[in-house]
Order: C-alpha cells, then sequence, then structure tokens
C-alpha cells in the first residue's frame, strides 16, 4: 500500500501541475514542481529494484493519482 500512495501522490501532483501550468497558476507549479520531484526522488528506488507486483501497485497508485489530480484541480480553479 506504501507504494500504491507514493505513485498516487506523485502523479497527482504531475496531473495539477499540468492544469497550473497550462493557467499560469505560479504558486500551483511551484508547489507541485517541488512535490513532484521530491517523492520521485524516493520513489525511483522502490520501483527499480522492486518485485512485479511492487510495479503493478505503482502503476494502480499513478493511475488513480492522475484521476485525482485532474479533478482536484478542477475544483480549485
Amino acid at each position: 500500500m506504501k507504494i500504491f500512495t507514493a505513485a498516487f501522490i506523485q502523479v497527482a501532483m504531475v496531473a495539477a501541475n499540468t492544469v497550473f501550468i497550462s493557467k499560469g497558476h505560479i504558486a500551483g507549479m511551484i508547489f507541485c514542481s517541488f512535490g513532484i520531484n521530491w517523492i520521485w526522488s524516493h520513489n525511483v528506488r522502490k520501483t527499480a529494484f522492486g518485485s512485479e507486483s511492487d510495479r503493478i501497485w505503482y502503476a494502480a497508485g499513478a493511475t488513480t493519482g492522475c484521476l485525482t489530480g485532474f479533478f482536484a484541480t478542477k475544483l480549485i480553479l
């Protein structure tokens, strides 16, 4: 569940950042850009050296995070 959550948060921020960039929302871009890269620095080892199950959970978290990030920014903006 930890790897799902890590991917979820990271990709939710990527989705949100895409919307913030398209709208020129500077504070959102700063927050999300930092968060994406900070979380990625922790995730890379978990997925690169993880099992196939870890990779599936990571992908599932990323997919869910993408949708959540999109809908959350629609509410914010």
